[in-house]
């Protein structure tokens, strides 16, 4: 949510828009949700980077941000095509769901159950049985990590399985499942990916299956905690 215009129009009637150009690149098969909720932005001051409401869908249907905005002189944006998500009423949680850092968050789908249950932003992100695995290590030995970190290359887009920012540079641990990881297609695109966020500024750490399911313990945890303190230490 970055505009409390269109907290307003939420609060007040009951519906929140979204580009159906944004679902078919970020959803996916993930649409359409039965629960939404929403993320503050720095806009809203006090309340900024948490999810404290959420609210069950009614109803979605297709249309024209012409229909959606009657009222507003025809411009370049009146054809645009959103999915008017008309919500029951909205529900506050007991306590908000926070993020660490002042991060940009485009959708995170998830289940009703994660959500029920989380206590940070990273909680709601639901990775394969590799990533479920290291995050729940991460967690146990209070090392903070953003899931899913969103990175902007010059050959494109980088989901980060897990970011760790420390004192002096920054950490991506990936996970790579064997069968996904291990053509010669990936494995060059791996590689290309690896070499950009290098130039960027961060240091890869891959580990396989086999090494997560084997070795967490003798081999994983002990290379990520190395690798932070040589950066410095985690920056909080």
């Amino acid at each position: 949510m970055r505009d409390p215009g269109d907290w307003r129009i939420l609060q007040q009637n009951g519906w929140y828009r979204i580009p159906v150009s944004s679902v078919n690149k970020w959803l996916k098969n993930k649409w359409p949700p039965q629960w939404i909720a929403f993320y503050h932005t720095r806009v809203f001051g006090p309340d900024k980077y948490t999810i404290q409401y959420y609210a069950k869908v009614k109803r979605i249907r297709e249309t024209t941000r012409g229909k959606l905005f009657p009222r507003e002189p025809e411009n370049q944006k009146t054809s645009l095509r959103y999915y008017k998500i008309s919500v029951e009423e909205l529900q506050k949680l007991p306590r908000p769901i926070v993020s660490r850092r002042m991060r940009r968050i485009i959708f995170i789908p998830t289940t009703y159950e994660r959500f029920n249950l989380a206590e940070e932003i990273n909680d709601l992100y639901e990775g394969n049985s590799l990533e479920e695995l290291i995050w729940r290590e991460l967690k146990k030995h209070g090392i903070p990590a953003e899931r899913e970190e969103l990175i902007r290359g010059k050959s494109g887009n980088y989901f980060l399985d897990f970011a760790i920012y420390c004192h002096t540079g920054k950490l991506d641990v990936e996970t790579d499942g064997d069968a996904w990881h291990s053509t010669k297609k990936r494995i060059a695109s791996d590689d290309i990916r690896d070499n950009e966020l290098e130039t960027l500024g961060w240091r890869v750490l891959r580990f396989n299956s086999k090494q997560i399911l084997d070795s967490m313990e003798d081999y994983c945890l002990p290379a990520i905690t190395m690798n932070i303190k040589k950066l410095g230490g985690v920056k909080e």
